[in-house]
């Protein structure tokens, strides 16, 4: 996996940094930071089987993190198409150091890929809705993410604990499309929904940080 010329700068798009999913997910949670070591009585710091070297953070099945990786990590979320240069110059590191470390840290995972940051409303995409679904038939095989994959308006899918069994983040042009979509919904998943439109959008896709 390479990034998007990050010697060099492109001349179109904005990018960003995918981390791994978090826990709770079902997937492979590469940044879940552990609690640090409460301190001892007399101030310093208790060490404990398996805790991460002084400098370091542990992540949950993935390498050892230490302040400069992480300091890369916020350096890319913040501006994916930057120069090793760029980001060297931002965490007080060589560019070739730099270099290195990204390198492994796409490797291991916890760097899972680059991407453009594209504005929904560019491409006509007007109405976002959180739908909530729970299966008619709570017997039914709980398959819900593989029948409505094919649907291009699903954007996010969670399963979710609560009184849903799922939350699917869509976009459509129009709510009269938005109607369509639960109805093809209901109907390929065997499900009810509960839907909620977003008025508007403060912020999403926020960089994680530790």
């Amino acid at each position: 996996m390479s990034p998007p010329n990050l010697d060099g700068r492109e001349e179109f798009g904005v990018g960003r940094i995918v981390l791994p999913d978090g826990p709770g997910t079902g997937q492979s949670a590469g940044a879940w930071v552990r609690d640090p070591p409460p301190p001892s009585a007399g101030g310093a710091s208790v060490r404990r089987p398996g805790d991460a070297p002084a400098g370091q953070r542990a992540t949950y099945d993935g390498p050892m993190l230490d302040e400069r990786d992480l300091d890369i990590i916020a350096a890319l979320q913040d501006d994916a198409r930057a120069t090793y240069a760029d980001v060297a110059a931002r965490v007080g590191m060589s560019a070739s150091a730099v270099h290195d470390r990204v390198r492994k840290l796409e490797q291991h995972g916890v760097i899972k890929g680059y991407a453009a940051v594209v504005d929904p409303t560019a491409l006509g995409l007007f109405v976002t809705a959180l739908i909530a679904a729970s299966p008619l038939d709570p017997r039914q095989p709980d398959d819900l993410p593989e029948r409505v994959a094919e649907f291009p308006e699903v954007e996010d899918c969670y399963s979710v604990a609560g009184e849903t069994n799922y939350v699917l983040k869509v976009r459509t042009r129009t709510t009269i499309e938005l109607e369509d979509l639960i109805r093809r919904l209901r109907e390929k998943g065997n499900v009810a929904t509960r839907t909620t439109i977003a008025l508007s959008i403060p912020f999403e896709r926020r960089p994680l940080r530790t």
